[in-house]
């Protein structure tokens, strides 16, 4: 039997199309490393389910593998609250390659922090001269570049980096580049109507294949019906799988967040292979993530602040996260795609406490807080009227038991006549 499907949801239905990509195509195709768990990925997942909450009319391209990679990375060097969090959200041990640490030149890191991502993560470790934040971010860029075929050229700007206090970079990428097993012809591939989420229409290619693909009917626990279609790549072990609502009055935003590794797992038991004509977009997307914000809802929050982080197994020095980000770009046109994705957290040191300096005229009062008496006040307009004020005042015999002070007063400064 032969059917047609349309993708035909614009904004949304791209949204889960490249998540998706991310959650079963990377995940295999860095096959040489450990695996990193899929109870990892869930929390770049429920990342991706956060963003697009928050942008519901915004293509969103993340890679969820990218998004618990880095954090996987920090892990080793958390204590505390800051760790439980981290292990909360995460629940896994191990992660994929392509990592890096870019210290402060100088700065002395935990070894055991250094040799737990080296032998878990493949994790080089170089240093940087952040006084320079130009030639550092230069450094970090270059190395994105390179570990994304150009596709993320930049991640890092020098103004995220600051040069007194920046102490650690994490950066994570991906790269994937898979050919579909079979093929759209771009002779088919024609300008055809789109739907958007807001109700607008717009006219984009739309390839266009006649063939047999995996395709199985999924249920929400609000009873949201979604097909569910498998495009295979070659070598049949890295696969995209693209969801749609079965009805077109239904938005995907009623879909996504059920979405999780272990509602993937049971698609494989609904699909079945069909014959069908397939319609979808070919289309070139790319996004950045600030990342604060989703992991904060999630409960990992303590990361983010200067007073509650705790990355003692790091370094000694007080430590926090100022930037936690992620660039990502997505390419499906008829050959098949190419996908990639670079994350990164900052992590700055503790800034010293802020200085007051009463260097300028000011007001004070001496108070007595067993009563709550203000005993003087006064507004300072000679340095020296106030130091024998004080004086003065504390020698008041109302203040039963106090002690005489031991103190005394400056002498008066050259040409001035207390």
């Amino acid at each position: 039997m032969m059917g047609v499907l349309g993708i035909m949801k614009k904004h949304t239905s791209l949204v889960c199309l490249c998540a998706l990509l991310s959650l079963f195509g990377v995940k295999k195709v860095l096959c040489q490393a450990p695996s990193y768990g899929e109870r990892g990925s869930d929390l770049g997942v429920q990342v991706f389910q956060e963003v697009v909450r928050s942008k519901p009319l915004e293509n969103v391209v993340l890679s969820p593998h990218g998004v618990a990679s880095v954090l996987g990375m920090l892990l080793p060097g958390a204590h505390g609250e800051t760790r439980r969090q981290i292990i909360k959200g995460l629940r896994y041990k191990k992660n994929g390659p392509y990592k890096m640490l870019k210290s402060q030149k100088g700065f002395p890191m935990e070894k055991s922090f250094m040799s737990t991502n080296k032998a878990n993560f493949q994790c080089e470790s170089r240093s940087l001269d952040f006084s320079n934040p130009h030639t550092a971010a230069d450094e970090i860029n270059k190395w994105v570049n390179n570990m994304t075929k150009g596709h993320i050229p930049s991640l890092v700007k020098a103004d995220m980096l600051d040069p007194a206090m920046t102490r650690l970079v994490a950066v994570n990428s991906i790269y994937f580049k898979g050919l579909w097993k079979s093929c759209f012809k771009p002779e088919n591939t024609k300008m055809r109507p789109f739907n958007a989420a807001d109700g607008s229409v717009y006219k984009v290619p739309m390839m266009s294949q006649l063939s047999l693909f995996n395709i199985g009917i999924a249920t929400t626990p609000e009873g949201s019906k979604y097909k569910v279609i498998e495009l295979p790549y070659h070598g049949d072990n890295i696969t995209m799988v693209i969801v749609v609502p079965s009805e077109e009055d239904t938005p995907l935003s009623s879909i996504t967040p059920h979405i999780s590794t272990a509602t993937v797992q049971t698609w494989t038991k609904l699909m079945h292979m069909r014959k069908i004509r397939l319609l979808i977009p070919k289309f070139t997307a790319e996004a950045e993530v600030d990342l604060e914000a989703p992991l904060s809802s999630l409960g990992i929050s303590d990361i983010f602040s200067q007073e509650k982080a705790d990355f003692s197994h790091i370094s000694a020095e007080p430590l926090h996260v100022s930037k936690a980000l992620q660039k990502a770009k997505i390419i499906v046109n008829e050959d098949g795609t190419q996908a990639a994705a670079a994350t990164a957290t900052i992590l700055l040191a503790r800034s010293s406490p802020p200085w007051v300096t009463v260097d300028r005229p000011f007001l004070f009062l001496i108070r007595h807080k067993p009563t709550g008496t203000e005993v003087h006040t006064q507004i300072s307009a000679d340095v020296w009227n106030v130091v024998g004020l004080s004086f003065s005042v504390c020698r008041n015999h109302s203040l039963h038991g106090a002690d005489k002070p031991a103190v005394r007063a400056p002498p008066a400064p050259p040409g001035h006549t207390p």
